[in-house]
């Protein structure tokens, strides 16, 4: 019975000190990530501001090639709903397009429904360089609420993140400069 009660007593501790981390911890996070794409910036934006082609180079769109996806609106424009749901790691979820600056900037909303529930704000930039080519900026920003945010003590969301956003933005980079 002593076993008992030591073991119970020592799983309660972890999860005291787990609690009480998650408490003083930080709760939300942003990942950013950026490439040059060797064509102008009417050219890039008019690519990105379509949430369908992100099939073609978004890393979490194309772990799992069979997901469902169902659209509501006008693609490329404000208000247009692009919705997914994988039986795979795509997990399920809806992004809608928040605001759109012609030429300089895109934000959405992403809901996350599974794995985990959640709401990120998402965000392209393209900025022209000096010459003729367009940075393009991609970045998350989200929170997680108490006490999910004591996972943030043992991850580091922005290498997590930011090695999909890499490889993504990479992707993207050699779809347009194959463009004409």
């Amino acid at each position: 019975m002593n076993v008992l009660f030591i073991i119970l007593a020592i799983i309660a501790a972890i999860v005291v000190v787990l609690l009480l981390a998650a408490a003083f911890s930080k709760s939300d996070y942003a990942v950013e990530r950026e490439i040059i794409i060797k064509k102008p910036v009417a050219q890039v934006f008019g690519y990105v501001r379509y949430l369908k082609n992100m099939d073609d180079y978004n890393k979490w769109v194309m772990v799992d090639p069979i997901m469902q996806k169902d659209y509501k609106g006008e693609d490329g424009a404000e208000g247009f709903a692009y919705a997914w749901d994988s039986d795979n790691k795509g997990g399920r979820g809806e992004q809608v397009i928040k605001k759109i600056e012609e030429d300089k900037r895109i934000d959405v909303q992403i809901t996350f429904i599974k794995p985990f529930a959640g709401i990120s704000d998402s965000y392209m930039i393209t900025e022209p360089t000096m010459d003729n080519n367009t940075t393009v900026k991609w970045g998350f920003a989200s929170k997680m609420p108490y006490p999910m945010n004591a996972m943030m003590l043992f991850m580091d969301m922005g290498e997590m993140l930011g090695k999909d956003l890499t490889i993504s933005l990479q992707n993207l980079k050699q779809i347009i400069e194959k463009q004409p």
